[in-house]
């Protein structure tokens, strides 16, 4: 399972040539930032949801530098970040934003405006090339549907992260009991075998 993911994961040669994480330079040579272990695993899945969820933009390089502070799996961490997409943004958004409003028991704009909103949000003008540029337009527009949305991000991304930390970590734990009892079966069919012989 490990040869699998290391595969579908980005490699450290790649993340440090990536434009979003490059800056940190010999930070990324820790490492504990590419160790396979259940912990770094667990957490590095967590923080790229839970950014991923939590911030419209900059996921990655947020991700990145809290999976160094915490020293959890970098690959990990950028990789999930990838939860939200031009697929499920809309929805996550959306839904985010309902759980907000009914959290806050309050509508301060119309469902359809919301909409319209979170869509013009994700989607920037062709004018706009620089990451700042990029990061105000969102902000401005994420604005007008302002807390509820906030208040419904921070929830579903903190639920988000932590049931996913948890549930990564038992079936690692699943995960190795399983493999540590099939080697003993197949010891014991050995051993069982060989005094025939």
């Amino acid at each position: 399972m490990k040869r699998k993911l290391k595969t579908l994961l980005p490699n450290p040669e790649s993340l440090r040539n990536n434009r979003w994480v490059n800056w940190m330079g010999p930070v990324l040579h820790h490492p504990r930032l590419w160790h396979f272990s259940r912990k770094g695993i667990s957490l590095g899945v967590a923080l790229g949801i839970f950014f991923g969820l939590l911030i419209p933009v900059a996921q990655i390089p947020v991700a990145a530098v809290v999976a160094v502070v915490l020293r959890a799996n970098l690959p990990m961490a950028v990789a999930s970040t990838l939860v939200t997409n031009p697929v499920t943004f809309g929805p996550v958004y959306y839904g985010a934003y309902k759980l907000g409003k009914k959290v806050l028991g309050d509508q301060p704009v119309s469902e359809k405006e919301a909409l319209r909103t979170l869509t013009q949000a994700h989607t920037q003008p062709q004018e706009m090339h620089g990451f700042y540029d990029r990061t105000v337009q969102a902000l401005r527009h994420l604005s007008t549907v302002g807390k509820p949305l906030m208040v419904g991000l921070a929830i579903v991304a903190t639920v988000s992260g932590l049931l996913v930390y948890f549930l990564v970590s038992a079936v690692w734990v699943l995960m190795i009991r399983w493999n540590r009892r099939k080697r003993l079966r197949t010891r014991k069919q050995r051993t069982a075998v060989e005094p025939m012989e």
